[in-house]
């Protein structure tokens, strides 16, 4: 199969559609499959590759991480002719996207899409609710005529659907469970970090408003004085927020920057729990990488995290902004070590049964659905 991938993000940017797609494209590679993949340039170094095309771009003001581009369209129409994709698949509503969109159109070639992300849940943390149904009206038009719809979660395919979305299909997201595991030593973490504390609590994504890591300061603040005194909370990521919340921070907190492969595997496998507030996820690739390392998830019970977590199995699922509910969870599991041990056993297994390969080759299937259909009334 020949696959043309066009997307407004792509490795090696760090976020969960640059990720997945990565994984996706080292899937086709590993199958024998053929692929294009029609990408902004990144702000960070990458390897050339001739399966990737790149095209200059600018920082998206919601997501800066995302890149709006500027596609050679001459570019993009000799290059599709000469690869003669079987199918085209638009993963981002951007630039790039609608390229994707246009070609496939123009050269008669099916087109499928999926959507990763939840940008009408963003426009409430940056104040631009009122651009809510423009953004609706915009995001039903470009999936329109995609022949498949791809979703993360059974929530963010019901809210699709709410909103007169057609042809929609769960996408699930693996993980790579050889890497996330949580056998790693974690005096390594201590060490590093130099945390005296007797608990960790990380949190692994982007520091921006949409992630509410508003309420993230609030639980590092409001903990009561015998918990405060024994727990670190370990940062990753980076982001618009990342300044002022160093500022707010206080002592047991540790912001540790972009972490990646062993490195970050250590620190979910290292903590004691995963604090996730985000509200905004349509699935949550962290949540399943700390299930992964046995740690134990507290997570908002919204979007595609309240899919993965397990309430009281795996973690607990709070409401949304209720840093006392987080509080609480946080309280309940550290001070129950044999429920905080069997959570992460718990969640290990979950994990154990979300591999890439039965995922991507589901991708691949539905793909090949949409090619019979197409054969089925080209010859009818």
């Amino acid at each position: 199969m020949k696959i043309a991938i066009f997307t407004d993000t792509f490795a090696p940017d760090v976020n969960g559609v640059a990720r997945t797609l990565k994984r996706l494209t080292d899937y086709l590679e590993s199958k024998g499959h053929d692929y294009k993949v029609f990408a902004p340039e990144s702000t960070k170094e990458s390897l050339f590759s001739s399966h990737i095309h790149r095209f200059a771009s600018s920082s998206f003001y919601l997501y800066p991480e995302c890149r709006l581009a500027w596609p050679n369209m001459l570019q993009v129409k000799s290059e599709l002719i000469r690869f003669k994709p079987d199918i085209i698949h638009v993963a981002t509503p951007f630039n790039i996207g609608l390229c994707g969109l246009h070609y496939a159109k123009k050269l008669n070639i099916p087109i499928v899409g999926s959507y990763h992300t939840d940008f009408d849940q963003y426009l409430e943390f940056y104040d631009l609710q009122l651009f809510s149904k423009l953004l609706w009206k915009y995001m039903l038009w470009f999936h329109r005529p995609l022949q498949k719809i791809f979703v993360p979660s059974e929530e963010t395919k019901q809210q699709v659907l709410n909103q007169g979305f057609e042809n929609v299909h769960i996408w699930s997201r693996g993980v790579d469970c050889q890497l996330f595991h949580p056998n790693y030593l974690r005096k390594e973490i201590i060490q590093e970090y130099q945390i005296k504390e007797k608990f960790i609590l990380s949190y692994v994504g982007r520091l921006a408003p949409e992630k509410d890591v508003q309420t993230l300061m609030k639980i590092s603040h409001q903990l009561p004085e015998h918990l405060r005194s024994k727990v670190h909370f370990l940062i990753v990521g980076d982001g618009p927020s990342k300044e002022e919340m160093m500022k707010e921070s206080p002592d047991n907190m540790t912001f540790a920057g972009y972490a990646s492969g062993e490195k970050l595997a250590k620190i979910y496998s290292g903590s004691d729990l995963f604090i996730f507030p985000s509200p905004t996820e349509t699935f949550g690739n962290v949540v399943l990488e700390s299930l992964a390392a046995g740690t134990p998830v507290i997570g908002a019970n919204s979007g595609g995290v309240k899919n993965i977590i397990q309430q009281g199995k795996t973690g607990y699922l709070c409401e949304t902004g209720s840093a006392a509910e987080f509080i609480s969870a946080i309280d309940t599991l550290l001070q129950n070590d044999a429920l905080r041990y069997q959570m992460g056993m718990s969640a290990r297994a979950y994990a154990l049964s979300q591999t890439w390969d039965s995922i991507f080759e589901g991708l691949l299937s539905a793909y090949s659905e949409v090619l019979d259909q197409r054969e089925f009334i080209r010859y009818a």
